[in-house]
C-alpha cells in the first residue's frame, strides 16, 4: 500500500469528539502539537481513530526507534506477562534487569567496568545522575546549558532552560546550577563564526565562569545533551566535546551526558557522544530504550557509582516488562543493522533538505546526525529571524497531508522517523514536506 493514506481531513469526527473529552478530563499542562488521536501503529505508520494513516516522522516523540509494535518487542512482553509483572528490583532480584544492565554496559562508550541505575523516565535518569554526582564528589555546584531540556521534575528542571513556561511559578529550584551558552553555531550567542571563533564558547566557561564566580573545586558535574533536542536539534562543531572534556578534566569535573533523545541508535551510533569520541562519566538513557514502555537508565563508570544502599531507589524502576522490551530493542538494532540504516537514510534526508535549503529563502539551516535532523525556518536567510508561525504552519499542513512531524526550538522542524524507515517512505514524506515548505514560503 502507498502511504500516507488520508481518508478524511484530519481531525476527523471521532478525533474531534475524543479531543473534546480530553479537554474536560485531562490536565491542561500538556502541550499537544495537533489533534492526532492514535488508534494503532505498525512499523513506521500510525493510524488515527478516523482511519487516516500517517508516515511517522516523530517516532512517538523519539521513543520508537524500532518502529511501532515490532514483533520481537511484542513477543518479549507477552512472554514476560505470562511469568510475572513486578517484584521491585529495588528490594529483590531478577534476571531481566541484570541482562539489560549487561547489555547497556556493552554498548555505552568506554571499556571499563560500569554500573546501572534503573528508573522510569528520562527525568528520573537525570535526577539519579545529579544525586550520584553529588554523592561521589561531595560537591554541590553544576554547569548546565542554555536551551537545554532535561526534564520537568525539580532537579532536572533546574537544568532545563528552553522555554520560560517550563519554569514559571516553580521557583526556587535546586540551587547551584549555572547555565552557559551552548555551541549553537547558526545562532552564536557571542556573534562569532566557526571556525574563526576558536571554540570561544568553551573558553568562556573557563575564563568568565569558573575563573570569575563559580569555584571549579566546588563543581560536581557539567550536564549536557550531545545534540540539543528541544532546543532545536542543535549539533556542536567537531572538536567541541573534546575541548569540553579537557576543561572538565582540568578541574576534576564529571561529565553527565543526557542521551534520552539522542541515544539508542538515533544518530547512527548507539549514543550521539560517540560521534565526538568522548567518554562521559555518566550517561542517561530513556525514551527509545524500551520502545515506549516506561524505563530510564543511568549508566556510570563503576568507580563513580559508589553510593550505598538506601541512598537512591525506585519501586518500579527496572520493571521486568520494560527490561525485556529494552533487551529486545538492543537485539533488533543489532540484527537488523539499524545503526547503518539510520546513517544511510539520514544522509539521504540531509542531502534532500540541503537541496531544499538552496532553493528556499525560509529554510535557514539544516543540521543533524543519523535520523536526528533539524530544519530551521526563518524569515529570510539574511536576517535569520526565527519564523515560529511558519514552522507551525509547515508542521500542521504536513500532518493534514499524512506526515506526522513536529517542531522544536523556536522554529525548527524535527525529522526523526524510526530507524527502520525505508527509502520509499522517506521519499513520500519528504515530497510532502518540500511541497508544504514551498507553499508556506509563497504566502505573506
Amino acid at each position: 500500500m502507498n502511504y500516507p493514506k488520508i481518508v478524511v481531513t484530519p481531525p476527523g469526527p471521532k478525533a474531534r469528539a475524543l479531543v473534546k473529552k480530553d479537554e474536560e478530563l485531562i490536565s491542561p499542562s500538556y502541550v499537544r502539537f495537533y489533534p492526532l488521536v492514535v488508534e494503532s501503529g505498525k512499523g513506521c505508520i500510525v493510524k488515527d481513530v478516523d482511519g487516516n494513516e500517517y508516515i511517522d516522522f516523530n517516532s512517538g516523540l523519539v521513543c520508537l526507534n524500532v518502529g511501532h509494535n515490532h514483533p520481537k518487542v511484542i513477543a518479549a512482553i507477552k512472554n514476560q506477562c505470562d511469568r510475572f509483572l513486578h517484584y521491585s528490583n529495588t528490594d529483590f532480584f531478577y534476571k531481566e534487569v541484570v541482562d539489560l544492565a549487561e547489555n547497556l554496559s556493552s554498548i555505552t562508550p568506554g571499556k571499563g567496568a560500569k554500573k546501572v541505575y534503573f528508573g522510569n523516565s528520562g527525568t528520573e535518569a537525570i535526577e539519579a545522575a545529579i544525586k550520584l554526582a553529588k554523592w561521589h564528589t561531595r560537591k554541590q555546584l553544576f554547569i548546565g546549558f542554555i536551551s537545554a531540556f532535561h526534564g520537568r521534575t525539580i532537579g532536572s528542571l533546574s537544568f532545563t532552560a528552553s522555554k520560560p513556561a517550563q519554569k514559571r511559578y516553580f521557583f526556587p529550584l535546586m540551587p547551584g546550577v549555572t547555565h552557559v551558552p551552548y555551541a549553537y553555531c547558526y545562532r552564536c550567542p557571542f556573534k562569532l563564526s566557526y571556525p574563526e571563533c576558536h571554540y570561544w564558547c568553551v573558553d568562556f566557561i573557563d575564563e568568565f565562569v569558573l575563573q570569575k564566580y563559580v569555584p571549579p573545586e566546588d563543581v560536581a558535574a557539567i550536564v549536557f545533551e550531545s545534540i540539543q533536542g528541544e532546543g532545536g536539534y542543535v549539533v556542536p562543531p567537531p572538536e567541541y566535546f573534546q575541548r569540553l572534556k579537557k576543561l572538565a578534566d582540568k578541574y576534576g569535573i564529571l561529565l553527565i551526558d543526557d542521551e534520552v533523545q539522542s541515544g539508542m541508535g538515533r544518530t547512527g551510533k548507539w549514543f550521539a557522544i560517540e560521534h565526538w569520541n568522548v567518554e562521559p562519566d555518566i550517561i542517561c538513557s530513556a525514551k527509545a530504550l524500551a520502545s515506549g514502555l516506561p524505563l530510564g537508565a543511568t549508566i556510570a563508570k563503576a568507580k563513580i557509582m559508589d553510593w550505598v544502599g538506601g541512598s537512591h531507589a525506585s519501586t518500579f524502576g527496572g520493571n521486568p516488562l520494560s527490561c525485556v522490551a529494552a533487551n529486545a530493542v538492543i537485539e533488533i538494532i543489532k540484527e537488523e543493522k539499524l545503526l547503518e540504516n539510520a546513517t544511510k537514510q539520514g544522509t539521504y534526508i540531509l542531502k534532500r533538505l540541503e537541496e531544499l535549503k538552496e532553493k528556499s529563502e525560509i529554510v535557514g539551516d539544516v543540521r543533524g546526525k543519523g535520523l536526528m535532523i533539524g530544519m530551521e525556518i526563518v524569515e529570510n536567510k539574511e536576517n535569520k529571524k526565527p519564523e515560529s508561525k511558519k514552522a507551525s504552519e509547515i508542521m500542521m499542513r504536513a500532518w493534514k497531508r499524512g506526515v506526522a512531524v513536529i517542531t522544536c526550538g523556536v522554529s525548527t522542524i524535527r525529522v526523526a522517523p524510526p530507524l527502520n524507515i525505508t527509502r520509499e517512505l522517506v521519499d513520500s514524506a519528504l515530497d510532502i514536506i518540500e511541497d508544504v515548505v514551498k507553499e508556506v514560503e509563497k504566502e505573506p
